[in-house]
């Protein structure tokens, strides 16, 4: 049997995981804290982030198409950057979804209990993993199908929540005391009540509502078309970013006044709360559920096949390379999934806190490997001399080092914030001890 992973991935698993890539908790819960620190001025935070999320994907979409052999964007980083690097940006992307899934399965717990109250938010974690380890365990082709049915979820519910904004915007509908209508953007302090400073404390949590959507650069080597399904999976990005992020947030403060939507629970949930339709509510509750175990889903699937890569490169004991008769790779999965029972723990100590620690760990170390991943793209370029006829990367180099400088940017906004400087420093620790490790590996070698 070889030590391969299936092609299982369809056209529609592709485009949904895409989709499902770009909806997170991020966007239903975090949005609630981002609009508090920006107001109506997240809109321009999203679109910003936005622009350059779309350029992060199209170098890495050139870097994919450029040699789809390669099973992830990670072997290219061997390739163009060097072993050291690999083993760096390797790790610290197993790092970025297994914090991502700790931060959603913590926001799970939270969702439950909006249903039930006294079930406490470690034993929801407990279950989830579980329950999500079996189904991966199957095959990539149920990995695929959940991960689209989950995405069809979230699509339908942003969908329908523009769709009641709008509709209550033209009637001029009173929700909770206040008139839905365009003014609302700019009568509570104007469209920057909190100034520039505010718009830039509030890109931290924007670029977490982001974190994931470059997943779909790891199946490549799961993809049954690749040169056909990620060009068009990427190339939708920005009408994703404008439907479901600006268009969402623009209705959700025409409904609701920015300066009062709760931090404390989906700002989806409390607009159709203040509608009066409850049952409403419990459906988005259900609905952002569903975007948190989607993005379980889609770490307990990405740190496998990250360790799958790194163990068929040496960078992972060789036990992770090996794949089942189903073409799964098991022990990556196993292992990745019981690294996870840490947040149960975490869950159970400091069920209070500890989303906004482990949501800004995994931004950090998101941004890192993004930062990586486009100047990989540069050295590529550089490199080989060959541009992509049907994908190259729009104004390169120029958007290369556009594009590195912003992320460099939020990565210095997190050190004036108090919330994020402890995960900040933490991920600093990691990437010192990897580096450390890589070259006492090499050294070993």
């Amino acid at each position: 049997m070889k030590n391969e992973l299936s092609r299982a991935l369809t056209h529609r698993h592709v485009q949904m995981i895409a989709i499902g890539g770009a909806i997170g908790t991020g966007l239903f819960l975090g949005s609630g804290s981002a609009i508090q620190k920006a107001g109506p001025a997240i809109i321009i935070a999203y679109l910003v982030a936005g622009i350059f999320c779309f350029l992060m994907m199209r170098a890495i979409g050139e870097l994919i198409l450029s040699d789809t052999s390669k099973s992830s964007f990670i072997e290219f980083v061997r390739e163009y950057l060097g072993v050291k690097w690999e083993f760096v940006v390797g790790w610290t992307y197993w790092l970025c979804w297994e914090s991502l899934a700790m931060a959603d399965l913590t926001a799970s717990g939270i969702y439950i209990r909006y249903w039930f109250p006294n079930i406490p938010q470690w034993l929801t974690a407990l279950v989830i993993i579980l329950i999500l380890l079996a189904f991966n365990l199957l095959s990539v082709g149920v990995f695929g199908e959940l991960e689209a049915w989950f995405s069809s979820i979230k699509v339908m519910a942003i969908i329908a929540l523009i769709v009641t904004g709008l509709v209550l915007l033209v009637t001029s509908a009173n929700v909770g005391g206040h008139q839905v209508q365009l003014s609302n953007l700019v009568e509570y302090g104007g469209l920057f009540p909190k100034g520039f400073s505010g718009l830039l404390a509030a890109f931290p949590m924007v670029i977490f509502a982001f974190t994931g959507i470059e997943m779909v650069g790891l199946t490549s080597g799961e993809t049954a078309d690749p040169e056909s399904d990620l060009p068009k999976a990427i190339n939708t990005l920005p009408l994703r970013i404008g439907l479901f992020y600006i268009g969402s947030m623009f209705v959700l403060m025409c409904i609701y006044p920015w300066n009062e939507i709760t931090t404390t629970s989906s700002p989806f949930v409390q607009v159709f709360s203040g509608i009066g339709i409850k049952i409403a509510a419990a459906v988005i509750n259900f609905v952002v559920l569903t975007a948190a175990l989607s993005a379980c889903n889609s770490a307990i699937f990405s740190t496998s096949r990250t360790l799958f890569v790194l163990a068929n490169s040496g960078q992972a004991p060789k036990r992770m390379a090996k794949v089942s008769n189903r073409s799964v790779p098991v022990s990556s999965l196993v292992f990745s999934s019981s690294i996870l029972f840490v947040i149960v723990i975490l869950n159970y100590v400091l069920p209070s806190s500890i989303f906004d620690i482990i949501s800004g760990v995994s931004t950090v170390s998101f941004v890192f490997v993004w930062i990586i991943l486009v100047w990989c793209h540069y050295k590529y370029r550089q490199q080989t001399q060959k541009v992509s006829e049907v994908f190259p990367m729009p104004l390169y180099p120029f958007t290369n080092f556009l594009t590195i400088i912003f992320f460099g940017g939020v990565l210095i906004l997190l050190a004036f914030d108090k919330s994020t400087l402890t995960s900040l420093i933490f991920a600093i620790i990691w990437f010192v001890i990897l580096f450390i490790t890589s070259k006492v590996i090499a050294k070993t070698e």
